[in-house]
């Protein structure tokens, strides 16, 4: 069985191949059951919760995601998620790969934006703003600079210290400016891709403060109760998801709103299967103001573990 650590993982996903990847298998489709959810008690403190995500390609590979997610780890300086992909054959069910959870759902969820952006970004765009530091950060530079002639990343944190060190890693990892952004408003008027990856409950991104043409990648914001952008983005925006089943479920950014009685599902133009299939054509006006929402979806594991096996040899 082949063995994959978080490097060797990160070495076998490319941003350009794994974009691909995930492009055929939205194309292609896969089986993809509903991802199970089970509460762990851990005594003395918050539950812990199971995240198992099986899916599958008749006659090819198979796979699940097992994470376990563990609050109270932030007490004990560890990891609150850890994560392992098993990847085996479909028509023998022999197991084939263990491969890092972490860092394949850390770049498979940067190239899932990519993707997006890669039909509802401006061509030209050129000035990509991150909001959040955490592990998707960099990623998300690093997918977004495959699919968009990105020349200039501004970062923008809760935390100035984590933010200076984002974008020293940046710096020193790609061809590019960077700047870390003072006032999160200002730095929204001036970006053409904004990609937010944040655990925020409250809305960032205003859209008062967004320009014409702007493309908005809300990737945070996972569970119903939580929310990266505010009405105002919603109603100027054109809508699209990564899976509907998934956002109209999960997605606070799209469930809030819908809720509020702001939009409709008829509102949401087109998800990844429709872009990737060409049943949508994407961004049609360079005046458009674009938002993907995106809460993850377990055929991005799959085509992620399949290409990772595939480069580590197999």
């Amino acid at each position: 069985m082949l063995l994959l650590s978080e490097d060797q993982t990160r070495d076998a996903l490319p941003f350009p191949e794994l974009i691909d990847s995930l492009r055929a298998i939205f194309q292609s489709g896969c089986v993809m059951p509903t991802r199970h959810h089970h509460d762990v008690e851990i005594p003395g403190e918050e539950d812990g919760t199971m995240l198992l995500m099986p899916a599958w390609v008749p006659g090819g590979f198979s796979g699940v995601k097992v994470a376990n997610v563990v609050p109270g780890n932030s007490d004990r300086n560890l990891p609150a998620v850890s994560a392992q992909y098993l990847l085996s054959d479909a028509r023998t069910g022999k197991m084939l790969a263990l491969i890092d959870g972490g860092e394949l759902t850390a770049r498979r969820t940067a190239a899932a934006s990519a993707l997006a952006a890669s039909y509802l970004a401006r061509p030209d765009a050129e000035h990509l703003l991150v909001v959040g530091t955490g592990r998707l950060a960099i990623n998300l530079v690093g997918a977004h600079m495959a699919v968009r002639p990105i020349k200039q990343v501004t970062i923008w944190g809760r935390s100035k210290e984590k933010s200076a060190n984002l974008a020293r890693e940046i710096g020193s990892s790609y061809p590019v400016k960077v700047t870390v952004a003072g006032k999160l408003g200002e730095a929204l008027e001036n970006a053409d891709i904004v990609s937010a990856a944040t655990l925020s409950s409250e809305p960032l991104i205003r859209g008062a403060d967004l320009r014409a043409g702007t493309h908005v990648d809300l990737v945070g914001a996972f569970k119903p109760s939580m929310r990266e952008s505010d009405d105002e983005v919603i109603k100027r925006a054109e809508l699209y998801v990564d899976t509907r089943d998934g956002c109209l479920v999960e997605g606070g950014d799209i469930v809030q709103p819908m809720k509020a009685g702001l939009i409709t599902e008829a509102d949401i133009k087109a998800d990844l299967y429709e872009l990737c299939r060409s049943d949508h054509p994407g961004r049609q006006s360079s005046e458009a103001i674009t938002v993907f929402k995106s809460v993850g979806a377990a055929l991005e594991d799959l085509a992620g573990a399949m290409l990772a096996y595939r480069n580590g040899g197999h």
